[in-house]
Order: structure tokens, then C-alpha cells, then sequence
């Protein structure tokens, strides 16, 4: 078995935010796509559309954020109890 790697670093508050709902992702892409997504909703972007977050980010386009939301291997009631159980 490849032991697993760390995620790329982000925002400080960002990477502790999501490191709480690493669990939750089998793959390290799918996570630093979540961090990426939530670095783009919270940056000065006027606009928050998948390429404008990729770009923001340092990605060269928005195809691997598209794939995350589209095959991200979580349920939303798995996401939905961790986000709930830190507002306890």
C-alpha cells in the first residue's frame, strides 16, 4: 500500500477547515479539489465560476473541479453530519 501523501497547503484557516472532512475523500485529488473549491468561494473573485476558482488557484483550467463535482465519491449526508457536528 502507497502511504498517503499530504495535501498541498493552502490558507492556513482553509486547510483546518477542510482537514475535518479529509475522512471523507479516498483520494488526495478529490481532496485539494474541496480545499480549491472552498479557497474560490471565499477569494475576491467577481465572479465564481469553475474556471475564474481554477485559475485562482493555479490550475491551468477549471477540468478538475468539473470531475470533483461531477464523480466526488462522498455523499452529501456524510458532508452535511460533519458540517453539523462542528456547529455543536
Amino acid at each position: 500500500m502507497v502511504p498517503r501523501q499530504p495535501a498541498q497547503p493552502s490558507v492556513t484557516f482553509v486547510n483546518e477547515y477542510c482537514q475535518i472532512y479529509q475522512h471523507l475523500f479516498r483520494e488526495l485529488r478529490t481532496f485539494e479539489a474541496f480545499q480549491w473549491l472552498h479557497l474560490g468561494i471565499i477569494s475576491e473573485l467577481p465572479r465564481k465560476s469553475l474556471p475564474q476558482i481554477a485559475r485562482a488557484v493555479g490550475l491551468k483550467d477549471g477540468q478538475a473541479l468539473h470531475h470533483f463535482l461531477r464523480d466526488a465519491p462522498g455523499k452529501v449526508s456524510q458532508l452535511r453530519a460533519t458540517r453539523l457536528w462542528l456547529n455543536n
